[in-house]
């Protein structure tokens, strides 16, 4: 089949997008505020002094990966570097600033996105105050979490792929895989949807841009420490069944029925699951994560690959890469904010179990965090979250493949 002319694309109204998308962001600074007050202040876990003692350390002059050790990718560093530029004990506040300005992107890329997509009225102001709104779901996880920077360079992504913008999205993605590595299973997606859309010759080319922007930002920490670099990758894909993944929450659920005698132990900035049979857990969710991605690449590649089957496949594939990861953090819930919202023209079912994980998880984290830790009753909260995000998995996957209805011919 030739690929789709450019015009083929919807146009949207400027003036419905622009109010859609300030209403999300009304909401969504609303919910940040709101985040501060009453019980969502009553306790917190924070990793702002983390972050900026990266920060610090680069105003000093020393090099990332080679003076000191850093977990993140080099496009993960503006969120750290920009709060370390103003004076003395603000980082906190302007470290919130930085990711309150995020997440406002990150609300108005969905609005964009929704409205290319060829999203309803009614489907584009849900969308928007859906992912306006979901700060309150998730809880004050998101005041301390550089998260949002690299969500929102994957929501402007997939606005920008939507609107045929393709180089710009494909060079989006790309700063996106520099700021933390989970956008990359969306790179298939993207290049199946340009090349059905624009031709496989459009598609090599904003390939390139992809692969110019990451060379852009992690060549010249290569460059500077190679051996740095990869041993920052090295721990992250080298890390163990952590406490709250969907593996760790079957055992967990052993556990409690007397079942399995669960062990506990503090590595690699997480609480874990240690013994062999976790450590199986483990392998055996990497390959189950590994043949989910390509089932949903596969999927989409038999859709017919519009700007709505982008939306949703890809808020499936970072959903099953969360959802089947040996590695399950609170914050990588902040990944499907922008994702699942955009993926409402195709299924409201999906944004309601995501609010139920959200809620689920704000349940016992951070609050009740060292419950779960200490293997209470707690941790069955930990376990019905994970389930409801293999059931966003399953939602999103069958919308993924579902075709819209066509019109009769006269």
């Amino acid at each position: 089949m030739s690929a789709r002319s450019q015009s083929s694309f919807p146009r949207a109204d400027p003036l419905r997008v622009a109010t859609a998308a300030a209403a999300g962001v009304a909401l969504f600074s609303l919910a940040w505020a709101l985040l501060h007050l009453g019980f969502y202040s009553d306790y917190q876990i924070i990793d702002t002094p983390v972050y900026q003692g990266y920060g610090d350390a680069m105003l000093e002059g020393k090099v990332p990966y080679r003076d000191f050790e850093l977990e993140y990718p080099p496009g993960a560093l503006p969120a750290f570097v920009v709060p370390s530029l103003g004076a003395g004990g603000n980082y906190p506040t302007l470290f919130e600033a930085l990711m309150l300005a995020c997440g406002a992107a990150a609300v108005a890329f969905v609005a964009v996105g929704l409205a290319a997509a060829g999203a309803s009225t009614a489907t584009l102001y849900a969308g928007a105050a859906a992912a306006g709104l979901a700060p309150l779901l998730l809880g004050s996880v998101l005041l301390s979490r550089f998260d949002l920077w690299p969500a929102a360079l994957t929501a402007g992504a997939l606005a920008a792929l939507a609107s045929a913008r393709n180089r710009i999205g494909l060079g989006l993605l790309g700063a996106a895989v520099a700021a933390k590595l989970y956008p990359v299973v969306l790179v298939p997606l993207a290049l199946l949807y340009v090349a059905r859309r624009r031709g496989p010759r459009e598609a090599l080319v904003a390939l390139g841009v992809f692969a110019l922007v990451l060379v852009v930002v992690v060549g010249p920490f290569f460059l500077a420490s190679p051996g740095g670099l990869l041993d920052s990758v090295e721990r992250q894909t080298g890390r163990p069944l952590q406490l709250e993944s969907l593996g760790a929450g079957v055992l967990l659920a052993a556990h409690r029925l007397g079942l399995y005698e669960a062990t506990v132990v503090s590595s690699h900035g997480s609480q874990n699951l240690a013994g062999a049979l976790p450590d199986t857990v483990a392998s055996l969710q990497t390959v189950v994560q590994a043949l989910a991605l390509v089932g949903i690449w596969i999927v989409f590649a038999r859709s017919e690959r519009g700007p709505a089957d982008l939306l949703v496949g890809c808020a499936a594939a970072v959903a099953a890469f969360a959802a089947f990861g040996k590695v399950l953090s609170p914050q990588f819930l902040i990944w499907l904010l922008p994702l699942v919202p955009l993926a409402l023209s195709r299924s409201r079912l999906a944004l309601g179990i995501f609010a139920g994980a959200l809620v689920l998880t704000q349940l016992w984290f951070p609050g009740r965090y060292w419950d779960v830790v200490a293997l209470g009753p707690v941790a069955w909260l930990v376990v019905c979250r994970d389930l409801l995000l293999v059931g966003l998995v399953a939602v999103l996957v069958r919308a993924t493949g579902r075709e819209r209805a066509r019109p009769r011919s006269p």
